[in-house]
């Protein structure tokens, strides 16, 4: 079992900054791909960046490369997640995932989510 805990979200006006962290516990946090999806008041869930377990591997959704940049320490069992120049499109509740496989898509354990408003 992976416990998923996020931090780091908040308010921030447009073009601002945030890095949001999320702090793994649990089974060996090194051996999972680590992930980032957002979800927006009535819309789906939807996947923002992942990451492999040496970080060598990373993927972004178009709306956030460029902008977004996924990094990990696993020696401190943290994935973090930084933000540029956002937009308030961007505000959401933000999930840290972790999954088993690179080659997967199913994502086995989520977090409890924070909370990031871009303000216009």
């Amino acid at each position: 079992q992976v416990q998923l805990v996020e931090s780091g979200g908040g308010l921030v006006q447009a073009g601002g900054s945030l890095r949001l962290s999320c702090v793994a516990s649990g089974r060996t946090f090194s051996s999972y791909v680590m992930g980032w999806f957002r979800q927006a008041p009535g819309k789906e869930r939807e996947f923002v960046s992942a990451i492999n377990w040496s970080g060598g591997s990373t993927i972004y959704a178009d709306s956030v490369k460029g902008r977004f940049t996924i990094a990990r320490d696993n020696a401190k069992n943290t994935v973090y997640l930084q933000m540029n120049s956002l937009k308030p499109e961007d505000t959401a509740v933000y999930y840290c995932a972790a999954r088993t496989s690179w080659a997967s898509s199913n994502w086995n354990y989520w977090g409890q989510g924070t909370q990031v408003t871009v303000a216009s």
